[in-house]
């Protein structure tokens, strides 16, 4: 827990030392103020199992090259734990989804082809959902549990048209706080295949 909490606040000094000297170049000039929003798909694994997250993502772009932002993303296709609830014939399928603060920096974002790199700081939850054959037919009622995530990434990004770019990259993400059935936080962390659609003004 210690390292995840290190590295969450060396990537928030990073991101801020970035941030303020943007400040300093452009102290005589004026600052610009620009948004952005889209949708996200990412490929990972989870419980060792190919995994499709979807989500979105959006922000505040300053300078064209600072974002404050956020993003959400949940897991869509089945993957089932090892385990089978009592009273059932049917394994559950897992739910899994987090989302938090995002911060980003744009290298050289007029360029035709750039690079970006930037950081989520969050939390989600994870749980367990399905219809089990009983005779009265009721969902089961599943616990859940909360976790800590951190997922830093790297990313090149194309410009398509004035408000439409196509980014793609890679992160990893970092899991900790998990202690749910036979799940840890080692079934839900790791990396991640990253497309993002970005609509908006830049």
């Amino acid at each position: 827990m210690k390292t995840f909490l290190l590295a969450a606040v060396l990537s928030i000094i990073s991101c801020y030392q970035l941030f303020a000297q943007e400040e300093t170049l452009i102290g005589n000039g004026e600052v610009t103020h620009g948004g952005f929003g889209g949708p996200v798909v990412k490929y990972t694994q989870i419980k060792g199992e190919p995994a499709l997250l979807v989500g979105g993502r959006g922000g505040w772009i300053i300078n064209h090259s600072f974002i404050i932002g956020g993003g959400g993303y949940g897991l869509v296709n089945d993957i089932r734990p090892n385990i089978i609830i009592p009273g059932n014939r049917e394994y559950p399928f897992i739910n899994f989804g987090y989302g938090g603060v995002e911060l980003e920096y744009i290298i050289q974002s007029d360029r035709l082809l750039h690079f970006s790199i930037y950081t989520l700081i969050g939390g989600g939850t994870v749980s367990y959902r399905g219809e089990f054959w009983e005779d009265d037919g009721d969902d089961w009622d599943s616990p859940s549990d909360a976790f800590f995530v951190f997922e830093p990434s790297a990313n090149v990004e194309l410009n398509i048209i004035s408000f439409f770019r196509i980014n793609a990259g890679v992160s990893y993400r970092f899991i900790s706080g998990v202690d749910f059935d036979d799940l840890k936080n080692n079934d839900l962390a790791g990396p991640s295949a990253i497309l993002t659609l970005k609509f908006g003004k830049f």
